[in-house]
């Protein structure tokens, strides 16, 4: 808190002081360093505040960015909301999950032969750590959802494309 004092003494000279806090910063005798005092103060104020006004600026831009890209990320729309319904049950993302178990491509020979090194080293009766068996397991799980998914998805291409080709033509 900063706090400028302003008063008249003995015989019309003027005092000013400027305290933050209980610490006196700067006294003065005369109507110049007073005025000067109160300049200074209010320079202090002023870039204080733009100081804070560019960074609060700064955080707002960077926090617009980073959800322009989540949604973009998501896919938006209908399949916005399953990857992100998907992401809520195992708590973990597709991209986290790849990260974690070490693969790009949905493999699941892959998947499994890391998945079985992860949680072996991570036992914590072999001094293991149960955190990362946990991740490791949820890593598993959202890998395991997100390749039902694409079978699905190849099942059903397949079957409509089956269908068309035995169609009679019209």
């Amino acid at each position: 808190m900063i706090f400028l004092h302003l008063c008249n003494l003995n015989r019309g000279k003027s005092n000013g002081t400027i305290i933050i806090g209980d610490t006196t910063l700067f006294e003065a005798t005369s109507d110049l360093n007073v005025n000067m005092a109160a300049k200074y103060v209010t320079q202090i104020i002023v870039l204080g505040a733009q100081v804070v006004g560019r960074a609060f600026t700064r955080a707002l831009r960077q926090e617009i960015q980073a959800s322009q890209h989540a949604a973009k990320s998501a896919g938006g729309g209908k399949q916005g909301a399953q990857s992100a319904a998907k992401d809520s049950l195992t708590g973990i993302t597709l991209q986290e999950a790849k990260q974690v178990l070490n693969v790009t491509k949905l493999d699941l020979e892959h998947i499994t032969k890391n998945f079985d090194h992860l949680f072996k080293v991570n036992d914590k009766s072999k001094g293991g750590s149960f955190y990362l068996q946990s991740k490791v397991i949820r890593a598993k799980e959202r890998l395991d959802q997100e390749f039902e998914a694409s079978v699905r998805k190849d099942i059903g291409d397949g079957s409509t494309q089956q269908n068309t080709k035995d169609a009679p033509p019209t």
